[in-house]
């Protein structure tokens, strides 16, 4: 696959204006919500029906037998202040952990509360961390064949050089990655799934984000069987709307028999979030057969590729012309997701992470 069909496929998907004021600001909690009370627009693409809900109330949407798939990454505290030779005020990102201990990371511009994109680093540089840590640049992370170049270089192979161990020196001296739509910092908790079991995403996974205990107990005693995967996300691409990074993954052995026992019990697959999906067809055959796998995927789905694993996904709402909503038009087509996000944006649903969700069915 080349670069050229991305492109264009992106260049024709679903482009609309998003405004301001539908962009979440602030956790569901400090707007007087708990967790499941978010909104919830449930559509059905057999015949483009839209029901418009609260989170809370999902089982009404789920069936017995229905499957759902989570992701148990926990997120990190992936944000780090640092500050260049020269003085310039930096925060470094730490995006995806590789082989060889090296990290795919990106440096941004701080100025006061809120972070840019910055393109003046060079290979070779040293950045200092705090607590006597650093950051060595190596070379511009090149996504490879099949992937959107950037403009300019926002990500880089590097090291990181500590004096304790990651997760000690992050939960001491990071803090979770924010961008400049949510203009106050919010703890680690406000940005972790109740189901989290492993550190490693450097973003939320935030499609499962308002699931309580309580409502998984409530699903469970519904007949509806819920199984984990688990798929380390890398640093969203916000400013520049390219695929996703390599990022890794691990499916277990009882998560794809319940997969391939679903489907030949003609069940519904539910992804609770585009990483779900994104590990589940990566490990999914060309006859619609899922297999345990661990490793890095370099998937990027679109409609021309199509979806093998999942038949219905459970995801937030996703910025203009973003590659996933390519992964959305795979599976629900384009011209219902033109009526569903017409409605989103008519009934003032709320984008990002600490927004509003989308159940698509068959």
């Amino acid at each position: 696959m080349t670069n050229l069909p991305i492109r264009t496929a992106l260049d024709a998907s679903l482009d609309f204006v998003l405004p301001a004021e539908l962009e979440a600001t602030r956790p569901p909690e400090a707007r007087g919500l708990a967790r499941d009370e978010v909104r919830l627009m449930v559509s059905c693409r057999a015949n483009d029906h839209i029901i418009h809900d609260r989170f809370s109330e999902i089982e009404h949407f789920l069936e017995p037998g229905d499957l759902l798939v989570v992701n148990t990454s926990g997120t990190m505290n992936a944000a780090l202040s640092a500050t260049r030779a020269d003085g310039t005020p930096l925060e470094v990102h730490l995006s995806t952990h590789l082989p060889a201990n090296l990290w795919i990371v990106e440096v941004r511009l701080k100025r006061e509360e809120q972070t840019f994109p910055f393109s003046e680093m060079q290979a070779g540089e040293r950045v200092p961390l705090p607590g006597g840590a650093s950051l060595h640049l190596l070379t511009p992370y090149s996504a490879g064949e099949g992937r959107l170049q950037p403009a300019r270089q926002r990500l880089w192979i590097a090291t990181l050089e500590l004096a304790s161990p990651l997760q000690e020196y992050l939960a001491h001296y990071g803090f979770p990655i924010r961008y400049n739509y949510v203009p106050e910092a919010w703890p680690l908790e406000y940005y972790q799934t109740v189901y989290a079991t492993e550190y490693g995403s450097a973003e939320m996974p935030s499609a499962g984000r308002a699931f309580t205990p309580e409502l998984i107990a409530r699903l469970v005693a519904h007949g509806i069987q819920i199984v984990p995967l688990l798929l380390h996300t890398g640093v969203s691409s916000l400013e520049e709307h390219e695929p996703p990074y390599e990022e890794y993954y691990r499916v277990p052995v009882e998560t794809a028999r319940s997969i391939n026992a679903a489907h030949a019990n003609h069940k519904r697959v539910v992804a609770v979030g585009t990483t779900v999906v994104r590990a589940l067809e990566t490990v999914t055959d060309v006859d619609g057969v899922t297999h345990p796998g661990e490793g890095w995927t370099r998937l990027v789905i679109t409609p021309q590729r199509g979806l093998r694993a999942v038949n219905a996904l459970l995801t937030g709402l996703h910025e203009p012309r973003a590659s996933h909503l390519l992964m959305l038009e795979a599976l629900a087509g384009r011209e219902h997701l033109r009526k569903t996000y017409a409605a989103a944006l008519q009934e003032q649903y709320l984008w990002h992470e600490f927004g509003d969700l989308h159940l698509l069915l068959p």
